[in-house]
């Protein structure tokens, strides 16, 4: 008897749950389906020159795209953050297949960053110590909206000029059918809104 009764128990529990369930998956859905439409699109691309540039390693094509702004004088120094210890700048030419030569002095690395907390941090830092008041940030499309985010907390007078990378594996046209895309944009979502409620933190390996 007692058993019956525990299970209506937990019966009513669930029925009683279901419709806050539904509203909270319906609310996330509408915010991941916002939170797509944030993402820059290929052809955008912001005019005009910015002192500084940074590279948020852990991407594709990141790095290239970083030398290309500072080759073209898009900027007047390169700065890449998240770097590896022991990389040297270089070793970063020769993995980005460039031959190190008049560019490299106007490059510099970061090693303290391991999220993006992180990378805003040490790029604050290297912001401060140039006396550079505008930036070119490059990273990956899809991780642009948390990228400036974090990095307008942290240089709140500094003028960002987003600059994103398309990575060719990243469907972003009807990007619902490409369980790939579909499954790092939602992952970038939850990361999202854990910045936006303050719960994102350097350590905590989100990159």
């Amino acid at each position: 008897m007692m058993r019956f009764r525990r299970k209506g128990v937990v019966r009513r529990m669930l029925w009683l749950g279901l419709p806050g369930f539904c509203a909270a998956a319906i609310l996330w859905i509408a915010g991941l389906v916002w939170f797509a439409a944030m993402i820059p699109k290929p052809g955008v691309e912001f005019a005009g020159n910015t002192e500084g540039a940074v590279v948020l390693t852990g991407g594709t094509g990141r790095l290239d795209e970083g030398l290309r702004l500072l080759a073209a004088g898009r900027a007047k120094r390169l700065f890449v953050s998240g770097v590896y210890r022991g990389v040297d700048v270089a070793a970063l030419l020769r993995l980005a297949r460039q031959t190190p030569g008049s560019l490299e002095c106007c490059i510099m690395l970061g090693y303290s960053a391991d999220d993006t907390v992180g990378n805003a941090r040490e790029t604050a830092a290297w912001m401060k110590s140039q006396g550079y008041r505008s930036l070119r940030l490059v990273t990956a499309s899809y991780h642009m909206p948390r990228s400036l985010l974090e990095f307008r907390r942290l240089m709140p007078d500094v003028r960002l000029v987003p600059h994103p990378v398309f990575p060719a594996r990243f469907k972003q046209s009807q990007w619902w059918l490409w369980p790939g895309t579909a499954g790092l944009i939602a992952r970038e979502y939850n990361k999202y809104m854990m910045a936006v409620m303050g719960l994102s933190g350097a350590g905590s390996g989100i990159l």
